[in-house]
């Protein structure tokens, strides 16, 4: 993996929130195995932004990187170190010690024959430093999902593909939200010795709606009416999320003007209100004007001395 998160998702270190969360996506549209099978370097490529995503989103984490404090894999570098530091100045430690002893002097130099140790003998069952056996985590999976605004906001659930020919099953949550991670607990890469297997992390992408917009909670939807329905009002027919239902449009309305469906919005993963849908209304003329409703028009003009845009010269 790249040392450098911020060059494996192309942004500079003093990127944006949203532009590394855009930078990620346009990494993982181009460059993920369920698109480019077969391609190393792109799934090189994916698994490395992935990784750097799931260290930058985070502001705590990403700023513990940028002092110094954990590498690019999200490991401790002083501590390691310091603990590595404290067990080559122990009494006890049979290789302290200096070169006349035959030791290694420094714990510098200890700490990277445990890492060389660990690197030949640590994804053997029983291999380990000083022959103990060596037990860990096994390696967090990555991956990339889009889904449709629909399914993100009701949820349910879909597959997922991997190279070797299997899939997972994926939960998508009521509310889900375009970015967010669902993390497969024992789905990722096998553990080392009895160590339990990774997570998956299964990164969303929302598709956009040709009628429906997200805003937080809320539905917003531009609704089309007729030039009666405005003047004289009615009742009309609306979609929402999850079925259309029935909707009275005030008389004498106007583009412009919202009306809320309460309760008909987004539910939140996890605590918080139910949203509502918020509809817009949009005057439309029809696509040809007929001689009668020209008439009617030219009359009523003759007649009407109402101005809506009193007040705007410059």
């Amino acid at each position: 993996m790249s040392t450098d998160p911020y060059a494996a998702l192309g942004v500079k270190k003093t990127a944006t929130a949203d532009e590394i969360k855009k930078a990620y996506r346009k990494v993982a549209r181009t460059n993920h195995p369920d698109l480019k099978p077969g391609d190393a370097q792109a799934e090189a490529r994916f698994k490395a932004a992935s990784a750097a995503y799931d260290l930058l989103k985070d502001p705590d984490t990403r700023a513990r990187f940028d002092r110094g404090e954990i590498d690019a894999s999200g490991a401790e570098r002083q501590q390691q170190r310091q603990y590595y530091r404290d067990y080559a100045e122990a009494p006890n430690n049979p290789y302290r010690g200096g070169a006349q002893s035959g030791g290694f002097g420094d714990a510098s130099d200890i700490f990277a024959e445990f890492m060389r140790s660990q690197g030949r003998s640590g994804s053997r069952p029983g291999g380990g430093f000083g022959g103990q056996g060596y037990n860990a985590r096994g390696q967090d999976a990555q991956y990339a999902l889009e889904v449709g605004f629909l399914e993100a906001a009701n949820g349910g659930k879909t597959r997922i593909a991997l190279p070797d020919g299997s899939g997972i099953e994926v939960r998508i949550p009521q509310g889900t939200a375009d970015g967010q991670t669902i993390r497969l607990r024992g789905k990722g890469g096998p553990g080392f010795g009895d160590g339990p297997p990774g997570d998956a992390l299964v990164t969303l992408s929302v598709r956009a709606h040709p009628l429906f917009r997200r805003d937080g909670n809320d539905i917003a939807l531009t609704l089309p009416i007729t030039l009666d329905e405005a003047v004289l009002g009615g009742k009309v027919v609306v979609p929402t999320i999850e079925g259309s239902v029935s909707l009275t449009i005030p008389a004498g309305a106007s583009s412009g003007q919202v009306l809320r469906l309460r309760g008909r919005g987004v539910q939140p993963t996890g605590k918080g209100a139910r949203g509502d849908q918020r509809v817009e209304l949009s005057i439309v003329a029809p696509p040809k004007i007929d001689a009668e409703l020209s008439a009617f028009m030219e009359t009523w003009r003759k007649a009407n001395r109402y101005e809506p845009r009193k007040g705007m010269a410059a």
